[in-house]
């Protein structure tokens, strides 16, 4: 048991099988979610990543604090080294820093159950995020002297309301799956045996279009909400003229022309 990695259809899942811990994450959990990651990332096949816990209570408790062992090294010593050391020698957070890793495919989490701490930062920083009825979000890390430190904070205070985030910050309460679709956290919420189904679907739509206009379009979402609008703007009419002579720009409007569905092949 630990981590899990499959392909389907453009697809690729990232599935953490630590159920006896909730499926909170001990560090070979930390760097093969990481790796599988990366791998997803690289794959010219794959167009969608999913990640998703094994079983009905939780999709990813964060860190396993059994597990995860105090960093030996010093803070800063391991921070300035190279990211898979310093996860060895306890900065296990980077094996969930999904925004490092330079991942413009677009990455759903599939929330089952409980996430928490680390398991709700991973999913606040994918760019879905689709939940069981059953679902129980929070950052409880105050609780035991600590704060996310994964991006939790910055990513939730831009998400929803600052009274809302900074009461689930400060108090470490969690949220249920009702709340978080009312705040906009997730974009649906369904019973927990229709969420994988649920999944494949947005997932497939999402894979039948076109891999670099996509991508595309989730880097100008990125980048452009930290410029001020005319700035982005103009970003965005550069992307297009990369994108305009693109072999599966060309096909798509044939396709159309022709009442066709479209080939693509990310070129």
């Amino acid at each position: 048991m630990g981590i899990e990695y499959s392909k389907e259809n453009h697809l690729a899942w990232i599935t953490i099988n630590r159920p006896q811990a909730l499926n909170a994450l001990d560090i070979e959990a930390f760097r093969d979610v990481r790796r599988f990651l990366i791998e997803a990332r690289d794959d010219e096949d794959v167009r969608v990543i999913l990640i998703t816990g094994v079983g009905e209570r939780a999709f990813c408790a964060g860190a396993d604090i059994k597990a995860t062992l105090p960093n030996t090294g010093g803070f800063l010593k391991s921070y300035f080294q190279e990211e898979e050391k310093s996860i060895d020698q306890g900065l296990y957070i980077r094996g969930i820093d999904i925004k490092s890793l330079g991942i413009w495919k677009p990455i759903i989490a599939v929330i089952n159950g409980y996430a928490v701490g680390g398991g709700f930062e991973m999913a606040m920083a994918c760019d879905l995020r689709i939940a069981s009825d059953n679902a129980k979000l929070g950052l409880p890390e105050v609780k035991i002297g600590s704060i996310p430190a994964v991006g939790g904070i910055q990513n939730l205070i831009r998400a929803v309301p600052s009274a809302i985030a900074m009461k689930m910050i400060c108090s470490g309460e969690a949220i249920d799956a009702e709340t978080a679709l009312k705040y906009g956290v997730v974009s649906d919420v369904v019973p927990l045996e229709n969420l994988r189904e649920k999944a494949i679907s947005i997932a497939g739509k999402i894979a039948t279009n076109a891999p670099l206009a996509v991508q595309t379009a989730k880097l100008l979402s990125h980048k452009g909400a930290n410029m001020p609008l005319d700035e982005a703007v103009e970003l965005e009419k550069f992307l297009w003229g990369l994108l305009k002579d693109t072999e599966d720009r060309i096909e798509g409007r044939k396709a159309f022309a022709e009442k066709r569905t479209p080939f693509y092949q990310g070129k």
